[in-house]
Formats: C-alpha cells, sequence, structure tokens
C-alpha cells in the first residue's frame, strides 16, 4: 500500500472503523470523483448533456471531462447566477445543462436564479453541490454547507438526492439523467467505503432498509449512513436490535417506508450531517406528525460547524458511531 493510501486509511479509521475493517481500503472512493468520471463514461450515451461549473479547483475532478470535450464544458467563475441563467437558455435549446459549484454558493447565492429560471419553471437542469457539511471540515465554519438539503426541498419540482457510496452515486446519475426536472445532487469530496452492489436499485422517493431491526431505526443519508452503521453494530452489542434505512432520495421522501417502519419498531432517529432543522428529520417529522405519530430522535448539527480533522469534528459533534449509539442508548432509557 502506497504511503498516502496508508495516511488516507489512519485518517478515516475512526469514522469508518467497521467498514474499512470489512472492505479492502483500496475501495474506498469519493463520490464526487465518481460523479466526474462518470460523466466522461456518459457522455456517449447521453450527447445532449452539458457541463458548467462556477468557481471549482482541481479537486472537482471535471478536467477529464472538460478536456474530451471542451465544446460541452462551460465555466463561469464566480458568476454563479449567470450559470443558472445560462442553464435556462441551455434548456431551451434541447441541451440538459448540468451544474456544478461549491454546495454553500450554490444553494445560497444562486437560490433566487434557481428558484425563479429553474424550479418555477421546472427546467431539465442538474445541480451539483460539491464539499458538503462538516465532512468538508478542514475548509472551516464558512465552507461547510449545513442548510443545502433544507433550501433545496423546499422548493416545489426539485429533487433532492444525498447518494451514500460510488455505486448508488452512479445508479442515481443515471436515474437523473432519465427524469425531467430539476434536481440536486449532494456531492461529498472524502473517499467513503462501498456499502452497496451493482444490485441495488436506485428510485426518486424510495429509501432502503440497509439493516433490519426491531428496537429503534436510523434513517440516514450519505457519510452519516456509515456512521449509523457503526452506531448499530455498538448497540447490537448492548442488546438493541437497530434497523437502519437509507434515505439518499430526500425529495421526494418515501413517506410508506417512513410509516412501515415505524409501526415495526416505534422509535425513529435521523441521522444527519446538515442542520437538524429543515433536513432529513424535519422531512421525516413531517410525514410521521400527518400519517403515524411516533417519538423521534433527530441527530445532527445544532449550529455551525468548525475547523478541523474530521474525525476530530465527526467525535466533537457526535457524528461518530460511538456518539450516536450514546445518543440514542440514552433517550430509549
Amino acid at each position: 500500500m502506497t504511503g498516502w493510501k496508508l495516511k488516507r486509511v489512519i485518517r478515516y479509521k475512526l469514522i469508518f472503523n467497521r467498514h474499512i475493517m470489512k472492505f479492502d481500503p483500496d475501495e474506498q472512493i469519493s463520490i464526487q470523483k465518481v460523479c466526474a468520471d462518470e460523466l466522461v463514461k456518459m457522455a456517449g450515451k447521453y450527447k445532449n448533456f452539458v457541463v458548467l461549473e462556477a468557481n471549482l479547483g482541481p479537486g472537482s475532478g471535471l478536467q477529464n471531462f472538460a478536456k474530451q470535450f471542451p465544446d460541452r464544458h462551460f465555466r463561469f467563475g464566480n458568476s454563479l447566477r449567470a450559470m443558472v441563467a445560462s442553464a435556462a437558455g441551455f434548456v431551451a435549446r434541447g441541451k440538459i445543462p448540468l451544474l456544478f459549484a461549491y454546495a454553500i454558493p450554490i444553494s445560497g447565492r444562486a437560490w433566487d436564479s434557481i428558484r425563479n429560471f429553474i424550479s418555477s419553471q421546472n427546467l431539465n437542469v442538474k445541480i451539483f453541490g460539491l464539499h458538503a457539511g462538516i465532512l468538508n471540515a478542514e475548509e472551516g465554519i464558512l465552507n461547510q454547507a449545513l442548510e443545502d438539503v433544507t433550501i433545496m426541498r423546499s422548493m416545489p419540482n426539485m429533487k433532492v438526492i444525498a447518494p451514500a457510496d460510488a455505486v448508488e452515486t452512479r445508479l442515481a446519475l443515471d436515474v437523473m439523467m432519465l427524469d425531467y426536472g430539476p434536481c440536486y445532487m449532494r456531492l461529498l469530496h472524502l473517499p467513503l467505503p462501498k456499502l452497496f452492489t451493482e444490485k441495488h436499485k436506485f428510485v426518486f422517493g424510495k429509501g432502503h432498509i440497509y439493516k433490519s431491526g426491531t428496537d429503534v431505526c436510523i434513517f440516514s443519508y450519505g457519510t452519516t449512513m456509515h456512521t449509523a452503521l457503526d452506531a448499530a453494530e455498538i448497540l447490537e452489542r448492548k442488546k438493541v436490535s437497530t434497523m437502519v434505512v437509507n434515505m439518499s432520495s430526500l425529495s421526494p421522501i418515501d413517506a410508506g417506508l417512513i410509516v412501515e417502519c415505524a409501526k415495526a419498531v416505534n422509535k425513529i432517529v435521523t441521522v444527519e450531517d446538515h442542520q437538524v432543522e429543515g433536513g432529513l428529520g424535519t422531512a421525516v417529522s413531517e410525514v410521521l406528525c400527518t400519517d403515524y405519530p411516533v417519538k423521534l430522535l433527530r441527530l445532527g448539527m445544532d449550529g455551525y460547524g468548525e475547523s478541523g480533522k474530521v474525525d476530530d469534528l465527526y467525535r466533537k459533534f457526535e457524528l461518530d458511531g460511538m456518539g450516536i449509539s450514546e445518543k440514542i442508548q440514552d433517550w430509549i432509557k
């Protein structure tokens, strides 16, 4: 194993201990990188999509696409609103624009343009928010997108996806391209272990029971799907049978599955690398309040993050397996 790979494995061992033990470390792949690589492969299959990017560096992984398809790649610098407006124009010309930017500015500074030009018109534009959550640890508070899911899922017509691994990212991309209408995908830039095989299916509006259980049910997505599974393993050792559900489709959300799990378990937990207000916890509570009220514990960020190492921040904000399991144990006593 090369030096940088070994360093990477040691760095993420605290967060993803269960999965590093289960999978070869070399199988850890960045969702963001997978997405960029997949665009090159998809270019022949979907000849009418174009890539628009705003103020992204080499870490975006889009250079290969830009090099191979220069006539389908457009840079907009810091002009996010111009990029969104241009996307509407590309749709009018029969293209499918794929917009790439950091999650903070694309969901924040460009919000009104996305609402007015894309969402309100139900245009076929796909938006990708990079470096989301406190997983973007070393970039600090100003660059940790913790409200993007809230902002995007609040807009009518907008679908919101947050895949949990490389396989699900590839599957979701294909589904996005075949679906008409605006969509936002939350992308993570650090390597994550594999959770799914190629037999896994991604469907808008559908969740997936990854692990069965009878005492408590954890709903999660993205990075915290991994730490939720770590927490489930700890809880199982303490005789707490724990179900874990992947909710990568955040809007539309699988209301039927939420109610089904609530009836089966009666204690529901949501975990996310996002503000507890407006994210998955709020989406699940909306369903439960309407259809099947049960006890709900929402775990996530209650405030802003800070600069630091990934494992340190996940530990501090109790989004690692141990922190999640301890909070659940205290809650169900």
